[in-house]
């Protein structure tokens, strides 16, 4: 008995030892635990997807409030959720952007097999094997991992074998952005397809590497071939905010490199962007145009032309407030008094225009920049960034005798004139000198104002760098031709007015650094022409004296073209806060270079102000990329090209500026889109035969 009551007494001990050290240890190793965890945890979704990043949604309550993550977590929640979370960490909520699963890989037929692939049916199991079967190297290889990937059933295997997203469905989780090893597959939101510039893996189609606005060609065309005419405007404005104007002046360099071409003719990309513009001008109401919450940050953007106008757009889309600075009485830069009211109606301009500033954009005009207002007086005024995009006013002189002489002024003085609606002294026997786009502009509008036009250029018609359909459309209104002729001298008469261009006969030598042969002078073939005006169109250049303060100071860089000196990427200037785009930086340009690069500059405006500093991808598209440039196209049958209809006959155009050109038919635009080839890097539709029917024909209906 005593041995068991000493075991007894010994094992009381050690127990009431162990308490006794439990009990200070629970009091010295305590550990607490944030009451917020429990109570985060209590309002997420509860479905423990793991979809967030986090082991369920315990892991995803600790992550909040150790500050990993914030109020909007939940990926399925949604914005009630995020409220929820944010009322228990005290933090203020506003709307999360919606973003979605985004398959960048739409392109036609499948891509040809380089192998026969027998290995595990895994993307990225046939990825690792000289990175996969099929002949496209960025594209999807179709074996549907980001399906099996994907937790809510949102993306399925398509009949074309690329993957669908239903947008019902996706919560943009990011499963299937990280299972897909070729980048097929993006979370997008509207901030993010706004600021993306195009990439070298990207799915893009010659045309869309030939765009200057970087424009989703292929996918807007697929849009309007379902219908979709409000989703393929939302597409094209994800790029430019003037699909009207450039539908009706753009010189679609895209359609030069259309693989259609190759075939039989390009597709009319123009025309159907055209039309689906014209479909919502017409509809007597506005789509709605997405933008983020304002936060507050003032931007001055000087300069109302078409990069200004782009750069305003999309900073407002991303929260900003613009004010744009302009020193003519309305907006639209040359897109208002360049281009004449037969292509480019003032009530279409003034309607785009409307659409802009209505998102909240603000005006101030007839302010000329460098006399009414500075880059310190903005800053002064409280604007942290500055966009500066005033265009290229000022022109090229001929440098010959008789150039001051009364009756001889610009091309730009004049077609400004006619903008305004001023008198602009035209006589009835005019000569215009040069052979752009402002040269025939102004030649078909001295012809509507009743005067007899002869054009003098000094190369062939091959050489004009005028866009060859306005060429034609100076013939029909009889423009006369002057070719390989050179002006040497004016001549006027004792009161100063002109009455003679004095011209030199000219033949081509060796190429200039242009790429066009270069004229050389022949001796002693000088000839008169008479007239009583001459307007000359040779070039023109930024007006820049308004950088410089009066001492002939300079902070910014300005290039031996005479532009604006920027990064060519970010378009930053010497000025850190300080941006440029559009015609001052890259000399005259195309209207949808200046769109294109308004949008490059608020991208890299947003960058700045948020980040610090604008940056870039380094494997953003520069140049065409050369395996996607072939032009073997077989397999494809011959689909004639629809034309736009001229409104106007020859003989009433040379009276009035009505506009000449109008839109394709519902009929016509059926039968344009099903000329696509539906392109990728490298794939394209090859069973389009002639009279076979497309998707479009049975899609598309009445707008």
């Amino acid at each position: 008995m005593d041995m068991i009551t000493a075991s007894v007494l010994v094992l009381f001990g050690i127990g009431l030892t162990a308490a006794v050290i439990l009990a200070v240890a629970s009091k010295v190793l305590y550990v607490y635990e944030d009451p917020r965890i429990a109570q985060v945890e209590s309002v997420l979704a509860g479905a423990n997807c793991g979809g967030c990043g986090f082991p369920g949604c315990a892991g995803a309550a600790q992550g909040v409030v150790d500050g990993k993550a914030g109020a909007t977590v939940c990926v399925i929640g949604g914005d009630e959720v995020a409220k929820n979370v944010a009322a228990i960490m005290g933090l203020d909520f506003s709307s999360v952007e919606k973003k979605i699963a985004f398959v960048d890989c739409t392109g036609g037929t499948r891509a040809e097999e380089i192998y026969e692939y027998q290995g595990v049916k895994d993307c990225r199991a046939q990825h690792m094997l000289y990175s996969g079967s099929k002949m496209c190297p960025e594209g999807c290889l179709g074996y549907g991992t980001c399906v099996t990937a994907c937790q809510f059933g949102a993306i399925a295997m398509g009949p074309d074998g690329y993957p669908v997203v239903d947008p019902e469905l996706c919560t943009a989780c990011g499963g299937c952005e990280q299972v897909c090893p070729r980048g097929v597959i993006t979370i997008w939101g509207m901030t993010a397809r706004i600021k993306h510039l195009n990439e070298n893996t990207d799915c893009l189609a010659p045309c869309r590497q030939r765009c200057p606005g970087q424009i989703n060609i292929p996918r807007y065309i697929e849009q309007v071939s379902r219908g979709d005419f409000a989703g393929a405007l939302e597409t094209i404005r994800e790029r430019i905010p003037m699909p009207l104007s450039i539908g009706r002046v753009c010189p679609h360099p895209c359609e030069g490199v259309c693989r259609r071409g190759h075939v039989d003719e390009s597709v009319g990309i123009n025309m159907i962007k055209r039309f689906v513009a014209d479909w919502e001008m017409n509809s007597g109401q506005r789509l709605p145009i997405s933008c983020a919450p304002e936060n507050g940050r003032r931007v001055a953007v000087v300069g109302g032309g078409p990069a200004g106008l782009s750069c305003a757009f999309f900073l407002r889309r991303l929260g900003y407030s613009p004010t744009i600075f302009e020193s003519m009485p309305k907006l639209g830069g040359q897109l208002r008094y360049g281009i004449p009211e037969y292509r480019l109606p003032k009530s279409v301009l003034d309607w785009e225009i409307e659409g802009i500033l209505g998102l909240g954009v603000d005006v101030v005009t007839e302010q000329l920049f460098g006399k009414d207002f500075t880059l310190d007086s903005l800053a002064e005024d409280g604007f942290e960034a500055v966009f500066l995009g005033i265009g290229a006013w000022m022109n090229m002189t001929l440098r010959i005798e008789g150039e001051d002489s009364i009756g001889v002024e610009t091309g730009t003085e004049f077609l400004t004139k006619v903008g305004l609606g001023v008198d602009t002294g035209i006589g009835k026997r005019v000569v215009v000198i040069g052979g752009g786009n402002t040269a025939i502009d102004t030649a078909r509008s001295s012809v509507r104002l009743g005067a007899h036009v002869t054009m003098m250029y000094r190369r062939t018609r091959d050489e004009m760098p005028a866009h060859i359909e306005e060429i034609e459309g100076a013939e029909e209104e009889s423009v006369k031709y002057l070719y390989l002729a050179a002006p040497n001298r004016i001549i006027a008469d004792e009161s100063g007015h002109v009455t003679h261009v004095e011209y030199i006969q000219m033949q081509l030598g060796e190429p200039d650094d242009s790429g066009r042969r270069r004229p050389v002078p022949i001796e002693g073939s000088e000839s008169l022409i008479e007239c009583d005006t001459v307007y000359t169109s040779i070039g023109q250049k930024p007006e820049l004296s308004c950088l410089y303060d009066e001492n002939g100071a300079c902070t910014l860089e300005e290039t031996r073209w005479r532009t604006l000196g920027a990064d060519p990427e970010t378009l930053q200037t010497a000025i850190p806060n300080v941006f440029t785009g559009g015609d001052m930086h890259t000399g005259p340009a195309l209207v949808i270079t200046a769109l294109g690069e308004g949008r490059k500059a608020a991208r890299s405006i947003d960058q700045y102000l948020t980040e610090g500093v604008p940056h870039v991808s380094s494997n953003i598209q520069r140049e065409l990329i050369p395996y996607t440039m072939f032009t073997d196209v077989p397999d494809v049958g011959y689909r004639k090209r629809s034309a736009l209809p001229h409104q106007i006959e020859c003989d009433e155009r040379m009276c009035t500026f009505k506009e000449i050109e109008g839109p394709l038919s519902l009929e016509e635009v059926k039968h344009e889109t099903c000329r696509c080839l539906r392109c990728g890097l490298t794939c394209y539709n090859r069973d389009m035969v002639e009279g076979q029917e497309c998707q479009a024909e049975d899609c598309i209906k009445n707008p």
